[in-house]
Formats: C-alpha cells, structure tokens, sequence
C-alpha cells in the first residue's frame, strides 16, 4: 500500500509538470491560433498569388459572347419596300482574343514588380509574426514575474500571520502590549492588501496572455515559475553585422525600396506604342417573318465571320500626365531610399542601446541576488532575535519587509534582463519561429 501510495504520488507530480506550459508551447500555440499571425499569412499569400504571369498581363484575354433577340415590327408606309407587319428572330455568338504583344516592357516590368510585391509581403509577414511572438513572450514572461510576486507575497503574509498570533499569545498571557499587536495587526492587513492586488495582476497576466494566443482570455495556463537569462555570447560587432543584415523592419523598407525602383520602370511604359492581336470569330442566324402577302416565305440569313488583326496605338499627348507619373514615380523612390538610411541609422542605434542596457540590467540582477541574499540572512537573524525577545517586533518587520521588498526587486530585475534578451534576439532576426 505504501508503495501504491507514493507510485500515485509521482504520477500526480508528473501529470501536474505536463500540464505546465513552457515559452516554447506559448510560442507554438500563438503561431496556430493568434489572429494577427493568421492574418498575416493569408496577406503574404494573397500577395504570392498575384505573382502569375496573368497578373502582369502576359496571357491573352478570350471572351465569348451570344446574343438572342426577337423583334416585332408594324410599319404605316406607303413604300413597295417594307415587310409590313413582320417578326424577326435571332442569335448569335462570336469568340474575341486580345493579347498584347508589345507595351513598352510594361508586362516584363509587371511581373517583376509582382514578384517582389510577393517577397516583401512575406517579409512584412515574418515582421509582423516575429512582433507578435515577442508579445506572447513578454506576455508569458510577465505571467511568470507575476506568479512568483505572488508567491513572495504570500510568503510573507504568512510570516506576518506567524507574528501576529504570536503577539496575541504574548498578550493572552500578559507578555506582550497593545501596541505590539496592532502593529502586527496592521503589517498582517497590509500584507493582505499586497496579496488581493497581486492576485489581480496574475489575473490580468494571464488574461492578456490568453489573448495573445487567440485563446479564450478565461483558459486556465500553468507556467513554470522561473525565467532563466541565457547569456550572450555573440560580440557587439557581430550583433550589428546580423542586425543589418536579417533585421524585418530593415528588410520591409529595402524591399519597399527595390519595388519603387519598379514603379518609375513602369511608369516609362507609356512613352512607347502598344502593340496587341486580335481576333474574333463569330456566327449569326437571323430569320424575318412577314404578314404581307408579297412574302410568302419567311427570310433567313446567316453568317460566319472571322477577323485576324493587329491593333498599333500610341498616345502623343495626355496633358504631360505620363511625365508627372514618371517624376513622381522617382520622387517616391528617392524617398524610399531615404526611409531606408533612415531606418539603417535608427537601427545602429537601437543595436547599441539595446546591448548597454542588457549589461546594465545583468549586472542590476547580479546586485539585487546580493541583496536578496543578505535580506534572507537578515531576517533570519532578527526572526531568531525575535523568538528570545532580543529584537523588537518594529525590527522584526523591518527585516521582513526588506525581505520581501528585495525579493520583488529580484524577480523584477530577472524579468527585464529576459527582456532586454529577446528584444535583442528580435533586432538581429534571430528568434526561433516555426
């Protein structure tokens, strides 16, 4: 029976870690289910999907087209040429092909432009989905941060439930004053007022967190309370290097660029002819009855035609609209290019920022262990001081409020370390997306 016991145990233990989600499964699910990811995608396929060299105008139009009329007709005419009172009845279809064969290279140019339109989408996809993935990161590890706050706070308003009854024991027994116990009184109720707004930001935590992964913002998410930092081990070189050269944001803008370059190609076209062929075949059947006794039968035509031809147009003047949309066109890709220093400068920048303030921020959480190791030590010193009445109970709270106080600043400072690492990841293109 004992080992019956302690098998359910472990069974109870390895059920509960399963069911914990790791920032790998946050990232899993947010990939399957957040809106803006879906979204996403479906734009960068819309945008592959133009990429056919119908788009660009390069396949022939074919068109069919039929006709069926009847028409009745009662003329007051002198003429020996009428029908008089007739009917007519009729139909007709003909097949029309127009294929362009010659535009100025507006087609080639077309197909190109399509084709980086498709690429840029697909960058502006990986930039809105890499955007994303650093959300339901911060999201996941903000829950973290806020379940192990909860936990100190917990912790310590045990610690001040210790000490309260403790004080109302001394003061049963006459050893212990007034004043000792409201205090205890106070810290126990100020700690609970920690606790109940600690538990809200928990809620709030996980609410958004849900939300970001396109979940129910009321589905209940184990984390495993504990963030790790990996270190960075790539020099501050080499994180410029990546960054300029796999950076999303840098990447949208180049490829805004390139597709500008397009446009003033395109907008040389019509200064050109247009050539196109045509052709059309059609049949016609078409039938006159009449009441005038001059026609006694009714009268019946009909027809097979066919056309084969090629149509030469060239626009000689438009009020100089080809010549604005050309400057303009070249006005938009100097601008472009502009976009793209810009974002070039902004980007160095941010790399070096971005990198100081994840040293700082180690060297922040390197400090604030410190302290919450001698703030341990601390209270652990007055808690024994306590028992044999050798500190006071202001003491003995001082001590457990730089405890929780040291605690909280830690797993703050471990959080926006973990942060200061992802946001580094996300500028140098290298966060793992599946």
């Amino acid at each position: 029976m004992r080992y019956l016991f302690l098998f359910l145990g472990l069974l109870m233990v390895n059920m509960n870690a399963q069911t914990e989600m790791t920032a790998e499964d946050a990232i899993r699910i947010g990939l399957k289910y957040n809106f803006n990811i879906q979204i996403a995608r479906n734009e960068a396929e819309i945008a592959r999907n133009n990429t056919g060299l119908g788009s660009a105008e390069f396949l022939p139009a074919l068109d069919a087209t039929g006709t069926l009329q009847y028409l009745t007709t009662d003329p007051e005419t002198n003429s020996p040429f009428s029908f008089g009172k007739s009917s007519t009845k009729g139909y007709e279809g003909q097949i029309t092909l127009s294929w362009t064969l010659f535009d100025g290279m507006k087609m080639f140019v077309e197909k190109r432009r399509f084709d980086k339109l498709a690429d840029l989408g697909e960058t502006q996809s990986r930039d809105i989905i890499e955007n994303t993935v650093v959300g339901i990161l911060q999201a996941y590890f903000n829950l973290v941060q806020q379940e192990q706050l909860l936990d100190v706070a917990k912790s310590t308003l045990e610690i001040s439930e210790t000490r309260l009854n403790k004080e109302k024991v001394r003061r049963d027994v006459g050893g212990a004053s007034s004043t000792d116990l409201l205090n205890a009184q106070v810290s126990y109720n100020n700690d609970l007022s920690t606790l109940l707004n600690q538990e809200l930001r928990v809620v709030v935590a996980l609410k958004e967190l849900n939300i970001l992964l396109g979940q129910n913002p009321e589905t209940e998410i184990r984390v495993k309370k504990d963030i790790s930092v990996p270190p960075l081990t790539i020099s501050y070189e080499k994180l410029q290097e990546l960054a300029l050269e796999r950076n999303s944001t840098l990447l949208v803008v180049k490829q805004n660029r390139e597709v500008s370059y397009e446009n003033i190609k395109l907008a040389r076209s019509p200064f050109f002819p247009r050539l196109s062929l045509i052709a059309n075949y059609g049949y016609s059947n078409r039938t006159v009855s009449s009441e005038s006794p001059r026609f006694e039968e009714d009268i019946t035509t009909k027809s097979l035609d066919g056309l084969v031809g090629l149509n030469l147009s060239w626009n000689l003047f438009n009020g100089f609209r080809n010549k604005i949309d050309l400057q303009n066109a070249q006005i938009e890709a100097k601008n472009q290019e502009l976009a793209y220093q810009d974002i070039r400068n902004q980007l160095i920048g941010l790399v070096q920022e971005r990198y100081e303030t994840f040293q700082k921020r180690l060297e922040l959480l390197r400090l604030e262990e410190q302290n919450m190791v001698a703030a341990e030590q601390n209270l652990q010193l007055q808690s024994d001081r306590y028992q044999i009445g050798a500190a006071s109970s202001l003491e003995f709270r001082d001590a457990q409020v730089n405890l929780a106080r040291s605690q909280a600043t830690y797993i703050v400072a471990n959080y926006q370390a973990r942060i200061s690492r992802l946001e580094i990841e996300q500028l140098i293109g290298n966060l793992e997306i599946q």
